[in-house]
């Protein structure tokens, strides 16, 4: 899944190696999981919200842990004694959406739709679950159950409401500019 890998650099930011690890195995897990093959994963589109949407998952996945990311950054420049866990919200920002492999599948035509599981359980429920079971830190754990509206009247810890607002950062932003066109 080398080519995974090229779509989001972000990995080699995550100094710990069994977390990274644990990171690469959780997301080729959920894919595998899904279904899906690696050109398939390559190609999924981010949300089934945005109609033939143009951003791939993968695309946005690392899109929203660069911002969440310099976010952070930014933060220790204006607040010094601002501290986060890079590791942890790296490796949240990447897992934040896997459990879209679980949530999506191919109907008989071929169109990407929300898969029966899907319809059960969103993203953050699933993969919150998976990454629970790879034996994820709780704290990531925590960032994905929490990072979409599911998460909206509880806890969210820095690292996730930094991808927290990332990620809506992404999809607010997004979907407003596709709609003046």
């Amino acid at each position: 899944m080398d080519k995974i890998w090229e779509e989001i650099p972000q990995i080699n930011l995550i100094e710990k190696a069994e977390l990274k690890q644990k990171v690469q195995h959780c997301f080729e897990e959920a894919i595998t999981r899904g279904g899906w093959i690696e050109h398939e994963a390559l190609a999924l589109p981010f949300t089934l919200l945005i109609p033939d949407c143009p951003v791939s998952l993968l695309q946005h996945i690392s899109s929203v842990t660069e911002i969440a990311y310099r976010s952070a950054e930014e933060l220790i420049k204006m607040y010094p004694d601002f501290t986060y866990d890079r590791d942890i919200l790296i490796a949240g920002g990447i897992l934040h959406d896997v459990g879209k492999f679980l949530e999506y599948e191919k109907n008989d035509s071929g169109k990407i739709v929300k898969s029966k599981f899907g319809k059960f359980l969103r993203h953050p429920f699933s993969g919150a679950a998976l990454a629970y079971e790879m034996k994820l830190p709780a704290t990531v754990v925590h960032i994905i159950a929490t990072h979409a509206h599911e998460g909206d009247n509880g806890y969210r810890c820095p690292e996730s409401i930094l991808v927290h607002k990332a990620d809506f950062i992404t999809f607010d932003t997004l979907r407003k500019f596709l709609d003046k066109k």
